[in-house]
């Protein structure tokens, strides 16, 4: 099963609704994930197989060996449904 880590600069609540709206897309797609939230600092020493997150926050993970998804609008569900059904 894929881990999706959503990370936001505190890992409070920006990161908790797209958390909550991670989980129902996954099920929507009929796929299993495990889905959980963090701050970026925390993210930066937890493996997932994708990380999603506001650009300007998520650029921090990308080193090249990390999945990594920037949104520009973190409630805009169609495009996490866009990322989801092509990576999982």
């Amino acid at each position: 099963m894929k881990k999706i880590l959503i990370v936001c600069g505190n890992g409070l609540g920006s990161s908790f609704i797209v958390e909550m709206n991670v989980k129902k897309i996954v099920k929507e797609l009929g796929k299993e994930a495990e889905v959980s939230h963090t701050d970026l600092t925390s993210a930066k020493s937890e493996k997932a197989d994708i990380y999603i997150g506001a650009q300007d926050i998520i650029s921090n993970l990308d080193d090249g060996t990390r999945l990594v998804f920037g949104l520009k609008n973190l409630l805009d569900n169609n495009k996490i449904k866009e990322i989801l059904a092509e990576n999982l």
